[in-house]
C-alpha cells in the first residue's frame, strides 16, 4: 500500500483549487486523522457539482465514486460516513474557509471589471431547531459581467449587514469597479471602504438615510416641477417588453450637488441619481420611483446600465443558489457547518459558470452528474 501511495503522487491529476486551501487550518487532533483536509473537501466539490444537495447525498457519492476520487487523491481509508463530515465542516473556521474561497476566485478570475453587486440571502432553515437559533445571513459579492460569486461573509442577522459588508469590501480586489449595494448598505463608512479600495459606488437611499433621502426626493420633486431648469442633468430611457408587460425606465442624474454635500458631506459623492420605473401588465399601470447616491461622473445612458446591472445578484445568484442548488431547503444547522456548505456551492456555482458550452447550469450539473470525465474537468488544471 505504502509504495502504491508514493507511485500515487506522480500520477495524480492536478486540482487547482486545492492548493488555495492547503494553508485551511484542520481543528482535528492530527494523530487521529483518518481523512485528510484536502479529501474532504475534494470529495464535498465534487459531490455537489454532481448534483448533492445534503451531507448524505456526500457520503453515497463517496462510496459510489472512489475509483474518480483516487484520480486526484489516495483516499487510502475511503470517504467517510456522512455525520463525520458534517461534524468537519462544523468545525472549520467559517471565515478562513472564507478567506480562502476568496484567493482561489481572485486567480480564477483576476481582477474582476464592472459592477460587483453586494446583497444578503437568508438560508431559510439553517436555524436550530433546538435552541431556536435564527438562521444564518450571509452577505456575497456577485462580479455581474463574469457571474462568479467573489466572495462571502457569514452575519448573525440581516441588521448586521452594515458590519458585514466593510468586511467583505476587506477580502476583496475591487480597484477600478463599482460597487453596487441596496439601501442597507448606504453608509458613510461603506462608501469611504470602497473608495480606499480605488473603487467606486452606486448606493442605494432609502428611510435608513433619512435626512439625506429627504432632501434628495424634495430637491428631486421641485427640481421635476420646473423641468430641471436649474440645475445641471443628464436623462435617459428605455423601454423594455415581453409577455405583456411594457417597462419604462426614466433614469436623471444630477451632477451638480456640491449644495448636497455642504449638508451631508458624504464621502466621494458625485451624482444623484433618480430611477422612474413604470410598468404595465394586463391593463394595469404600476410606478415606482428610486433614489440613488454615486462617486462615479457619468450621464444618464451609462449610470442607468449600471443601476439595472445589480440585479444581476438577485436573478443569477440568488434564484440559482434556491432553483438549482435548492439553497432554501438545506437543513444544515450545526455551527459553522452551514456557512462551509454554502462557500462549497458557491465554489461549484463558479465552476459551472466558467465551464464551456452554453447549455443551462442545470443541464451542466446534471452532466456532472452523469458523465465522470465532464465532472474531473471542471476541477481539474
Amino acid at each position: 500500500m505504502e509504495d502504491a501511495t508514493a507511485d500515487y503522487t506522480a500520477l495524480a491529476e492536478t486540482v487547482v483549487f486545492l492548493s488555495y486551501f492547503k494553508d485551511l487550518s484542520d481543528p482535528r487532533q492530527q494523530g487521529k486523522v483518518a481523512y485528510p483536509l484536502d479529501e474532504i473537501l475534494l470529495l464535498c466539490l465534487l459531490a455537489v457539482l454532481a448534483g448533492a444537495e445534503t451531507f448524505v447525498d456526500i457520503a453515497l457519492f463517496g462510496s459510489k465514486k472512489l475509483d474518480l476520487l483516487r484520480r486526484f487523491r489516495p483516499f487510502k481509508n475511503g470517504t467517510p460516513a456522512h455525520d463525520h463530515l458534517g461534524d468537519i465542516l462544523a468545525a472549520l473556521e467559517a471565515e478562513e474557509f472564507q478567506r480562502c474561497f476568496v484567493a482561489w476566485v481572485a486567480a480564477l478570475t483576476g481582477t474582476p471589471e464592472g459592477v460587483i453587486a453586494i446583497d444578503g440571502k437568508t438560508l431559510r432553515r439553517s436555524g436550530g431547531k433546538r435552541d431556536a437559533s435564527p438562521p444564518i445571513h450571509l452577505v456575497s459579492a456577485f462580479a455581474a459581467r463574469q457571474r462568479l460569486v467573489l466572495g462571502q461573509v457569514k452575519v448573525a442577522e440581516k441588521s448586521n449587514e452594515i458590519i458585514a459588508i466593510p468586511k467583505l469590501l476587506a477580502m476583496l480586489a475591487i480597484e477600478g469597479a463599482i460597487v453596487t449595494i441596496d439601501a442597507m448598505g448606504c453608509q458613510r463608512d461603506i462608501a469611504q471602504k470602497v473608495l480606499d479600495k480605488k473603487a467606486d459606488y452606486v448606493l442605494a437611499l432609502k428611510g435608513n438615510q433619512g435626512a439625506l433621502r429627504e432632501d434628495v426626493e424634495t430637491f428631486m420633486a421641485e427640481q421635476k416641477a420646473a423641468g430641471f431648469k436649474h440645475t445641471t442633468i443628464s436623462r435617459d430611457s428605455t423601454v423594455d417588453g415581453d409577455h405583456g408587460r411594457i417597462e419604462t425606465r426614466t433614469t436623471t442624474v444630477v451632477h451638480d450637488v456640491a449644495w448636497l454635500q455642504e449638508r451631508h458631506n458624504w464621502p466621494g459623492m458625485k451624482a444623484v441619481v433618480m430611477v422612474e420605473n413604470s410598468r404595465e401588465i394586463a391593463g394595469k399601470t404600476e410606478q415606482e420611483t428610486r433614489f440613488y447616491i454615486t462617486s462615479l461622473v457619468l450621464l444618464a445612458p451609462l449610470l442607468g446600465p449600471i443601476i439595472r446591472s445589480h440585479w444581476a445578484i438577485e436573478n443569477s445568484l440568488h434564484w440559482v443558489m434556491d432553483m438549482i442548488f435548492r439553497d432554501d431547503e438545506c437543513r444544515v444547522r450545526t455551527d459553522h457547518a452551514p456557512a462551509n456548505f454554502a462557500t462549497i456551492k458557491h465554489m461549484a456555482h463558479n465552476l459551472i459558470r466558467k465551464a464551456p458550452g452554453k447549455a443551462s447550469l442545470r443541464l451542466k450539473r446534471k452532466a456532472a452528474g452523469w458523465d465522470d470525465n465532464f465532472l474531473a474537468k471542471l476541477i481539474a488544471g
